[in-house]
């Protein structure tokens, strides 16, 4: 780079010179995500393609300090990566960039840099906008699981060293400055608790001009960042295009939920019409390909919903129409009135908003939360009703607190009485005009508040009902508000607002291919031993301390290709007051062992989070080993103001 920091990088060239595409991310590519060594070998055995995978700055073997996710310097950085690439002899000097998550997230930022020789991306299960839709706050309140996941990881992740054998006489030496200059992520997070400069650099969403590279979308409805879906393909001026499936935010060929598909193919057409200028299917095809979803009874590890393919030719289709059900015409529960005293563990049968893998499931039947909220029905219908798009709820409401939330979550409630979730919504009332300058609820005034609810798709059935449920928690996804609350709701000035697509279109049905078939282990980068494999997820309800606890236990052992041995560790418990859910906090641990033929390293993370009613309390501790003895010890203790959460 330019003040002289080295990144590492692994190619995977064909046998003449081709476009390049690029993949960075910080996840370690020799160990951590060596797995995903066998695609970049399809985009070159199958595409012809020329790939290069980074580690960015400050992780895995590339040198320098990881400082936070998504700072300047990293699109300085990976600019500086395509330049490069485009001016190799392997190269035919138009490079593409793509990948999952956070490297979806970096291509959008990098393709809104404009790098001259950046001709087209692929942003897989990524957002345009990191305040709203990331894993940080929801409608204004901070996440809760996330606090024993992502956040905590990175930070044992980001203590582990380069691999000796790439970082060479050196090694030890940058090992000590990468962990003793590590500053845990989650601290300027939890600084950051409104929106502002901070979480508008790197989103897309006030500047979709800004790209000019072709973009290709892919995003699952199970996946916590479908929102940037339809409004980033409708706001995008670049060649563009939209392929949303029934995926959690795994992989297209191995999600829960499928059905399932080869998405190699997919990003070889898209690159061969923008990186080669072959025009062909990419331009014969609508642009817009989802999974229409329909009625299918909930579980936690769903292998597959129930739908079919469908192409749409713009968004929004003309058929798309938005439908009012006055909450005044509802259903209700015999007995229910339209106030609700706010319980701290209403939530728990959702899913985590960003659900990769297990224990990171699917939403359960909602009807044991729906005990403690407020229902409200429709129906049932007589004819099939498909809902495409985003559903709103225009409320009503009152609080008896400064501070209050509320949830909102849209339900199939089937003949049997099976509530499966289709969309959800939260809000933290203070922000009810805006994220980055929340005030305080007036105690008993009557405010109209908009919630929008997450994107999706699904055809209710006939004889099917369709339910709003309104609570103030949607624990563990979301954290809990600071002190006990009274919501009143105000059902004659209260409406739901459900994006309805009438009729159907001639447009032919997608062909997309179904996963490969299984490849050899010799093709594979990593060799999980499954004995080391563990899964588990619970809940526990303390009933004499009137208390919830939300628990997961999961890690793994495995091989890779270059000959170490990796141990990954995983354990977190949240737990809310169901009286008090200002009593809130989330314990985590997290840790990596990496066996080198000449090394052995580790580094584990323990943390805890606690809130009251006016602050947060942060305490953290890194503990890093090298071979078996310990090498740095590091603490961090925080405590943040609660501004309006």
């Amino acid at each position: 780079m330019s003040d002289g920091v080295r990144l590492a990088a692994n190619l995977y060239l064909p046998d003449r010179p081709a476009p390049a595409i690029l993949e960075a991310l910080p996840y370690r590519k020799d160990d951590i995500t060596s797995s995903y060594v066998p695609e970049y070998r399809r985009l070159r055995d199958e595409g012809g393609y020329a790939v290069a995978r980074v580690d960015l700055r400050g992780t895995g073997s590339s040198e320098g300090v990881a400082t936070d996710e998504y700072p300047y310097s990293e699109q300085r950085d990976l600019s500086d990566v395509i330049a490069w690439l485009a001016h190799q002899d392997f190269c035919t000097g138009n490079v593409g960039m793509y990948g999952t998550s956070y490297s979806g997230f970096n291509s959008i930022q990098v393709a809104m840099e404009r790098p001259e020789a950046l001709k087209a991306i692929v942003a897989i299960y990524a957002t345009d906008d990191r305040y709203t839709d990331d894993v940080h706050y929801e409608g204004g309140a901070l996440r809760g699981l996330d606090q024993i996941d992502y956040c905590l990881y990175m930070t044992a992740m980001n203590a582990l060293p380069a691999v000796p054998a790439i970082a060479g006489e050196a090694w030890l030496e940058q090992w000590k400055e990468r962990v003793d200059e590590l500053e845990p992520w989650i601290i300027e997070w939890l600084e950051q608790q409104n929106d502002g400069d901070y979480w508008r650099h790197g989103s897309l969403r006030e500047n979709y001009d800004s790209i000019q590279a072709a973009t290709m979308i892919v995003a699952g409805w199970a996946d916590g960042y479908r929102n940037a879906t339809f409004r980033a393909f409708e706001k995008l001026q670049c060649p563009k295009r939209l392929l949303i499936g029934p995926w959690a935010h795994a992989s297209t060929e191995t999600s829960l939920p499928g059905p399932h598909i080869d998405l190699v193919p997919e990003m070889i057409k898209w690159w061969d019409r923008w990186l080669r200028e072959e025009p062909g299917v990419v331009d014969e095809e609508p642009p817009i390909t989802l999974f229409v979803r329909r009625s299918t009874k909930p579980a936690p590890n769903l292998a597959e919903v129930r739908g079919e393919w469908r192409h749409e030719s713009t968004w929004p289709p003309e058929r798309l129409a938005y439908e009012a059900l006055p909450l005044s015409d509802a259903i209700r529960p015999a007995g229910q009135t339209d106030r609700l005293e706010v319980r701290g563990d209403v939530g728990w049968t959702a899913h985590l908003s960003c659900a990769g893998l297990l224990p990171w499931g699917q939403p359960q039947d909602q009807r044991p939360d729906e005990a403690f909220s407020l229902v409200y029905d429709w129906g049932p219908f007589e004819e099939d009703v498909e809902i495409l798009g985003y559903p709103h709820a225009d409320l009503a409401v009152r609080a008896d607190r400064p501070v209050a939330f509320v949830s909102a979550k849209l339900c199939d409630v089937f003949g049997d009485g099976t509530s499966a979730l289709v969309s959800r919504g939260f809000l933290n009332l203070t922000h009810r005009e805006s994220h980055t300058e929340p005030s305080a609820l007036e105690p008993g005034r009557l405010y109209g508040v908009g919630v929008d609810l997450s994107a999706t798709s699904w055809v209710l059935e006939a004889g099917h009902r369709l339910r709003l449920t309104l609570a103030g928690t949607d624990w563990p996804n979301v954290w809990t508000p600071p002190e006990p609350v009274t919501l009143t709701f105000a059902p004659e000035s209260s409406l739901l607002i459900i994006p309805v697509a009438r009729g159907h279109n001639d447009l032919p049905s997608p062909q997309l291919r179904p996963p490969p078939a299984e490849r050899g282990e010799t093709e594979g980068a990593t060799k999980a031993l499954e004995s080391d494999s563990r899964v588990k997820w619970w809940t526990e309800h303390d009933i004499l301390e009137r208390e919830t606890h939300y628990v997961v236990d999961h890690g793994s052992t495995y091989e890779t290709e270059i000959g170490s041995r990796m141990t990954e560790s995983y354990f977190g418990r949240l737990s809310v007051s169901t009286t008090d859910p200002g009593r809130a906090n989330a314990e985590g641990r997290a840790s990596y062992k990496i066996e080198w033929p000449e090394q052995t390293v580790t580094a584990e993370v323990r943390s805890l989070l606690h809130s009251g009613p006016e602050t947060y309390v942060l305490e953290l501790d890194l503990d890093v080993s090298h071979n078996e003895s310990l090498f740095a010890r590091r603490r961090w203790e925080r405590t943040f103001d609660r501004r309006l959460q």
